[in-house]
């Protein structure tokens, strides 16, 4: 099983998460390391190959996780956030795309 490894703030915004959203996540990080697809995920090819998002959605509102997991010493989680519109916003995308370059890892 692959370990998780959060770039940036990601592990304190996930944990900020309200419990439920955050236990969700938690599965569906562990549904990743052992080789399955999450339940609601879709491809984000503008951060960078083979990175992909998590959707969660609560009461609270939607909330997103950003991960790359085709390297193969770890599942990098490079941000999360509460989705505020209907598209995910450039602030995101952008900070998703500077931890997918300092993760230093070479795909």
């Amino acid at each position: 099983m692959k370990p998780v490894r959060f770039a940036g703030s990601a592990r304190e915004v996930l944990a900020a998460f309200p419990e439920p959203v955050r236990r969700t996540a938690g599965y569906e990080l562990f549904m990743v390391q052992v080789g399955r697809e999450p339940s609601d995920f879709k491809p984000m090819p503008d951060v960078g190959p083979g990175v992909y998002e998590i959707r969660l959605r609560d009461q609270a509102g939607a909330f997103r996780v950003i991960y790359v997991a085709k390297f193969g010493d770890a599942i990098h989680v490079l941000h999360a956030f509460q989705k505020k519109t209907a598209r995910t916003s450039r602030l995101d995308i952008e900070i998703a795309k500077r931890r997918y370059r300092l993760i230093g890892v070479k795909p």
